[in-house]
């Protein structure tokens, strides 16, 4: 396994992003042992980084590929840590919403409020290219939405309804924006 470099950018309301991360990002059609090697260096970077969630793309791999964590008691009082590989997935069902805060391994320590869904539906292929439904709420929601939104080159500031919420949380408040956000 090999822990792959992130692909970081700057601060968003001070320069335009790269086409690294805003794709498109092509759909996996083969499902083979390269393909489980992408998975498996994927998990590496995250373990490293000590991230939730991520995007083929945010390692320069311009693949349709994410994966999450699933943290300890999400199902029930002793279910262990879980782990997904999502390929090729896509929301087909989406209810509720919440604003609430959100970061990003290629925005290193920043963070801003992010309106998202309570819960929702993925329609995916596994590692072995079965299709699967799996449904998630509350956390697990936000981070499978944070990850697919990459696929589809959205980044979180893109969600953000309120561009005074973005900053560093190592400063005790909000910074002021002094740069335009992103044109759509």
């Amino acid at each position: 396994m090999t822990t792959l470099k992130l692909v970081t950018e700057p601060d968003p309301r001070f320069g335009a992003i790269s086409d690294r991360l805003r794709g498109p990002f092509d759909k996996v059609t083969k499902f083979d042992e390269s393909l489980r090697d992408i998975e498996h260096d994927l998990y590496e970077t995250l373990d490293v980084a000590n991230g939730v969630g991520l995007a083929a793309p945010q390692v320069g791999i311009r693949q349709r590929i994410c994966i999450v964590r699933v943290p300890a008691c999400y199902e029930y009082e002793d279910s262990p840590e879980t782990r997904l590989t999502l390929i090729n997935p896509e929301i087909v069902r989406a209810g509720g919403q919440e604003i609430d805060v959100e970061g990003c391994l290629s925005f290193p320590d920043l963070i801003g409020d992010v309106p998202r869904y309570l819960a929702i539906t993925v329609r995916a292929h596994d590692i072995n290219g079965k299709v699967v439904k799996i449904k998630a709420r509350d956390y697990v929601a936000r981070v499978m939405q944070h990850e697919i939104d990459h696929l589809n080159g959205v980044l979180f500031f893109d969600r953000m309804t309120d561009w005074s919420t973005l900053h560093y949380p190592q400063s005790d408040k909000a910074e002021p924006v002094t740069a335009r956000p992103p044109a759509d």
